[in-house]
């Protein structure tokens, strides 16, 4: 599958498989981008998002596979994400801006990733996002003590506090997985750089607006004429 997407294995220097990623077809690429999916995904069902952000600049793309996802040994837990987030930033080169795009679930560890390495990345985009999980549960089981039992909380607000770069929202109307509220929360305290789109119609991840003009706009803001974050 991952080869009929153009999509070459990424490992790291033990060899070892992390995830997928594409280079620019046009090099030097103007750019590296960083992708973390969401529950119900996987590296390799990304290639609309590495298709799409390629259509529209030459960004090399990266697809962090989660352990115990897909072929990657492991257990998936915030723990075990965020230290396989770790090491695959640490690999991405950062001569060049270093952009992050989370998508649901992978929102959680785009924010871990832009509040831990703050003056290495320049943008970020996320995709049907939530504040903190344990709000998102709560809401789904309000009769729960969810507070008190959610191990892995994904503390996205948090994260994005010691950030100061640009960042990207996207909204959903009829998300049923993480209602707008929790997203607009998330916007709505990052004091930041930052783009919001909502679209009432759309569904969970749904960009309910073309891939290309999305990107576009996305890119732009990226790009926009702001200082960028020091680079170490």
């Amino acid at each position: 599958m991952a080869q009929s997407a153009r999509l070459e294995r990424w490992t790291n220097s033990a060899g070892q498989f992390i995830g997928l990623k594409r280079p620019a077809p046009k090099q030097p690429a103007e750019g590296v981008v960083l992708i973390t999916y969401g529950n119900g995904s996987t590296a390799v069902g990304c290639e609309h998002y590495v298709n799409d952000i390629q259509n529209v600049t030459a960004f090399d793309v990266f697809i962090l596979e989660y352990p115990g996802y897909a072929d990657r040994p492991g257990a998936p837990s915030q723990k075990s994400l965020f230290r396989a987030a770790d090491e695959a930033f640490q690999l991405l080169a950062t001569n060049q801006p270093v952009y992050l795009v989370g998508e649901s679930l992978g929102t959680g560890v785009a924010a871990y990733l832009a509040g831990t390495y703050s003056n290495k990345i320049t943008g970020v985009i996320l995709i049907s996002p939530f504040n903190c999980l344990t709000d998102v549960g709560q809401n789904h089981f309000p009769l729960l003590p969810v507070r008190l039992l959610l191990v892995d909380r994904f503390p996205s607000e948090k994260h994005l506090s010691h950030y100061q770069g640009k960042v990207g929202i996207t909204v959903d109307g009829k998300d049923t997985v993480v209602p707008e509220k929790f997203s607009l929360r998330l916007y709505h305290g990052y004091v930041g750089p930052k783009k919001l789109w909502e679209f009432p119609d759309g569904g969970h991840c749904q960009i309910k607006k073309q891939p290309s003009e999305f990107w576009k706009e996305a890119v732009a803001f990226w790009q926009a004429d702001q200082p960028a974050p020091k680079r170490e």
